[in-house]
């Protein structure tokens, strides 16, 4: 037994274009998530074992990640369907990101901890020293001369 299914009147071109207007509209309200939403993207318990020194360890990992994601998205939208590409590949994490980071923070200020100073004496970062008898970077053609 075959069923006929009734064939739809074609719709015009102004009531297809309202239908995605609407649409759209309907989807930029998604666009744009506020601090209250993130909660949906991150444990909210995920830092509260933590001691300050893990926590400050991974608040800097996260803002690292954040502003990573940031210049990839930024990167993404210099091409031809950059925002595209940029909403799915990237949006995601960088939400979640977010929510992490304000997990942590809150967790920050919950445990009153504060942010550790290097050790006196100690340089931030080691500088190299060149030797004495160096006469300047070696040159690449040997001792050919053109």
């Amino acid at each position: 037994m075959l069923l006929r299914v009734a064939s739809l009147p074609p719709l015009p071109g102004a009531a297809i274009a309202a239908a995605l207007l609407l649409l759209g509209i309907g989807m930029g309200g998604c666009a744009d998530m506020n601090d209250t939403m993130l909660s949906a993207f991150a444990d909210p318990a995920q830092f509260d074992l933590y001691d300050c020194k893990q926590l400050e360890d991974r608040r800097k990992y996260l803002a690292t990640r954040q502003a990573e994601l940031q210049g990839l998205m930024a990167k993404a939208d210099t091409g031809v369907a950059g925002p595209v590409v940029a909403e799915l590949a990237y949006r995601n994490e960088y939400i979640s990101v977010r929510a992490q980071i304000r997990n942590a923070d809150q967790v920050w200020v919950r445990d009153k901890c504060r942010p550790s100073t290097p050790v006196a004496g100690a340089p931030a970062t080691p500088v190299p020293v060149a030797p004495a008898n160096a006469k300047g970077p070696p040159s690449k053609s040997g001792s050919a001369v053109y």
